[in-house]
C-alpha cells in the first residue's frame, strides 16, 4: 500500500515535432483504485496509475499545490501559430506505506512534485531532432497526446526487493525501478494521453549511495529519477557498451541543464566499483545497520534478557548489539530489561555502552524484570511487585554449601550476601557486574540482614547437571522452583513465580497487549517470556527448552543475536 503526497500537471513550452506543442501547469487530485499486489496499472484504465498494496485500499494523499501559485505557466502562445497546442505533464509522487512518516522524506516528496515535470520538459526537450544511435524510439512524437502521465513510487528495500523479483527475477533490492506503460499505437480514448510509466526508488539504497558518494539524500535521489525517465525514455545501458556511453552523455547534460548536483548513475558506479556490490547479503530478510528509519516498527515494546542473550560470553554488550538497540530506541520501541540480574548489575553493564539513563534502556525510573521476576518496576521506576523465598528453605541451602563448601549467594534487592570468600563468588562481582557479595558471619546474621529474593549455587556445568540440581529438585518440592539462566548456576526462586510472569505483570500494569511485544532470549528461564510475545525469538546457543517454544531461532549472543532479531524481525 502507499499514499499519494502529490499529483500535479505542469506544462511547458517546448518543440517536439511538426506541430508546435506547449505544456502548461495546473495541479490536481487524481482518482486511484489499486488491484493486486505488486502490480503495474493498467494503461486501459485512466483512472489508476500508481503501484499499491495488498488491501485494495484509496491511497493516503497529503497536499496538492496549483500550479498558479507556484508560477509554472508557459509563455502565451504566439497567435501566429495556429498548430500550437498545450501537452500536459501528470506526475504523482507516492510513498509507499510501510516507509514511516519521515520528515526527510516528506520533505524531498514535496519538492518532487515541482522538480520532476522540470526533468520531464528538459528530458523531452532533449529528444527533438535528437540522433541517438542506441535509443528504443517507441517514443518519439509527443505531438500526437494531450498528457503524458508519470508515477514516481518512494519504498524501502524490502519493497523494492520484492518487485524486483516480480519484475526481473532477480531477489535483491536495487535503487530504482522503471517500468514502461506504453503501448506503441495505442492512446487512451477521448483524451490522447500518453502513460509514460512508473519510477520506483529505494530511498533505503539512495541514503546508502548518498553517503557513499558525499552528497545529500535529495541530491541522490535526483538523480536516480533522471535515470528512471532516461530508461522510459528508451534509453538503456545493460546490453553494450556503446548505449551505456550514451546514456552516461545524456544522464550528465540533463543533470547539468537542471542545475542539480551530483554525477550521473553510470559514472558514480564505476567510481564506487570497489564498493558497489550492493548485492552480498547474509539475508536479504535481515535490514541493514541505520536502515530502520526507512521501516515502520512492527512492534512497540522488545523484551530483552541479558545474561547469554543481550551480553556475549565474554558478559559484555557488543558494539553491534549497543548499535541496533540505539535505533530501535531512536525509532520508538521501548526496549525493557527482563533478567535474572538486579537492577543495579544490568544498569551497570548498559552504561558501559552508553545505554544507561532516561535516554537509554534503563535507569532509576524505567520499567523493568529483575532477579527472575521477583523484582518488577512499573512506571516511572516505581516497584509493583516483590517476591522473598521462604527463610527455612534459605536456612537449608546455606547449611548446605557450608556442608559441601558449594559458594551460594543470596540476592536481596539491590546486595549480594553469601557466608564464606570463593573464587566463583568474587565472579559474580567482576563478569556478571553483579554487587560485590558481603560476607555475614551466620546464617542467621544473612537472614535477619535483608529479605532474600532468590539463591544461586555456583559449581561447574558438571557439577550443577549431576549433583546440585538432582538434589535441590527432589529436596525442595513445591515449596520453591529450581531454574537455570545459565549452565553452571543453579537459581532457587519462590513457588509460582518466573521471569515470565513478572512480564506478564509487567505488561498489565502498562496496559500493554502481549500482541505488541517482541522477545529475545536463551534460558530455560525464557521459556513463559518467549512463549507470550508475539514473536518469541531463542538464540542458538540457547538451551533447549527455549528453543522448542520460541518462534524463530536467531544466530548465537557471540555474533550479535539481538542485533541480528532487531534488523530482522523488528521491522
Amino acid at each position: 500500500m502507499a499514499r499519494i503526497v502529490a499529483r500535479a500537471t505542469a506544462s511547458f513550452p517546448v518543440n517536439l515535432s511538426t506541430d508546435a506543442v506547449s505544456f502548461g501547469f495546473s495541479v490536481g487530485l487524481a482518482s486511484v483504485r489499486c488491484t493486486n499486489p505488486l502490480t503495474v496499472s493498467s494503461i486501459f484504465d485512466p483512472r489508476f496509475h500508481a503501484l499499491c498494496g495488498e488491501d485494495g485500499k484509496v491511497l493516503r494523499r497529503l497536499g496538492t499545490v496549483f500550479g498558479s501559485q507556484r508560477e509554472y505557466r508557459s509563455v502565451k502562445t504566439p497567435p501566429v501559430n495556429k498548430k500550437v497546442k498545450e501537452l500536459e505533464l501528470s506526475v504523482s509522487i507516492e510513498i509507499e506505506d510501510d516507509l514511516p512518516d519521515d520528515p526527510e522524506i516528506l520533505s524531498i516528496a514535496e519538492l518532487l512534485r515541482l522538480n520532476v515535470p522540470m526533468e520531464m520538459k528538459s528530458a523531452f526537450d532533449g529528444l527533438k531532432d535528437s540522433k541517438y544511435k542506441t535509443r528504443d524510439t517507441a517514443i518519439q512524437d509527443l505531438g500526437g497526446f494531450e498528457s503524458v502521465e508519470l508515477s514516481v513510487l518512494l519504498c524501502n528495500d524490502e519493497f523494492i526487493r520484492k518487485l524486483n523479483k516480480e519484475w526481473r527475477d532477480e531477489d535483491h533490492a536495487i535503487d530504482v525501478l522503471s517500468m514502461s506503460q506504453h503501448v506503441p499505437g495505442l492512446s487512451i480514448p477521448i483524451v490522447r494521453k500518453l502513460m509514460l510509466g512508473d519510477i520506483v526508488i529505494s530511498v533505503e539504497t539512495a541514503a546508502r549511495q548518498a553517503q557513499e558518494r558525499g552528497h545529500m539524500l535529495l541530491d541522490e535521489i535526483r538523480i536516480l529519477m533522471v535515470r528512471g525517465l532516461l530508461h522510459l525514455l528508451g534509453f538503456g545501458h545493460e546490453l553494450s557498451e556503446k548505449p551505456e556511453e550514451e546514456m552516461e552523455k545524456v544522464e550528465e547534460l540533463l543533470l547539468k541543464s537542471l542545475g542539480w548536483k551530483g554525477k550521473g548513475l553510470i559514472r558514480s558506479a564505476c567510481e564506487a566499483e570497489a564498493n558497489a556490490d550492493l548485492h552480498t547479503e547474509n539475508s536479504v530478510d535481515r535490514k541493514k545497520e541505520g536502515s530502520l528509519r526507512f521501516y515502520k516498527p512492527k512492534f512497540k515494546y522488545i523484551f530483552c534478557d541479558m545474561d547469554g542473550t543481550m551480553l556475549n560470553s565474554k558478559s559484555q554488550i557488543s558494539q553491534g548489539n549497543a548499535s541496533a538497540l540505539k535505533e530501535a530506541l531512536s525509532r520508538g520501541i521501548k526496549i525493557v530489561a527482563a533478567t535474572g540480574k538486579s537492577r543495579p548489575a544490568a544498569m551497570q553493564v548498559l552504561d558501559e555502552v552508553g545505554l544507561a539513563g532516561r535516554d537509554g534502556i534503563l535507569s532509576e525510573y524505567s520499567p523493568g524484570v529483575f532477579i527472575q521476576g521477583l523484582l518488577v518496576y512499573g512506571r516511572q521506576g516505581r516497584e509493583i511487585f516483590r517476591r522473598n523465598l521462604d527463610a527455612d528453605i534459605c536456612r537449608e541451602a546455606f547449611l548446605y554449601s557450608c556442608k559441601h563448601n558449594v559458594p551460594l549467594v543470596a540476592f536481596c534487592e539491590d546486595r549480594c550476601l553469601t557466608l564464606f570468600h570463593h573464587p566463583l563468588v568474587d565472579s559474580l562481582y567482576t563478569i556478571y557486574h553483579e554487587p560485590k557479595a558481603e560476607i555475614m558471619q551466620s546464617v542467621d546474621h544473612l537472614l535477619a540482614e535483608a529479605n532474600v529474593q532468590k539463591l544461586i549455587f555456583l559449581d561447574t556445568v558438571e557439577g550443577v547437571a549431576s549433583t546440585l540440581r538432582p538434589y535441590w529438585t527432589e529436596a525442595i518440592g513445591d515449596r520453591a522452583n529450581i531454574t537455570q539462566a545459565v549452565a553452571d548456576i543453579l537459581e532457587i526462586v519462590p513457588p509460582e513465580t518466573s521471569k515470565g510472569k513478572g512480564v506478564r505483570m509487567l505488561l498489565d500494569h502498562l496496559g500493554v497487549s502481549a500482541t505488541e511485544v517482541m522477545a529475545i532470549g536463551d534460558g530455560e528461564n525464557d521459556v513463559e517470556m518467549l512463549q507470550l510475545a508475539s514473536l518469541g525469538v531463542a538464540l542458538s546457543n540457547g538451551s533447549e527448552k527455549a528453543k522448542a517454544v520460541a518462534d524463530v531461532i536467531g544466530v548465537s549472543n557471540d555474533e550479535d543475536g539481538v542485533a541480528d532479531a532487531i534488523y530482522r524481525y523488528a521491522f
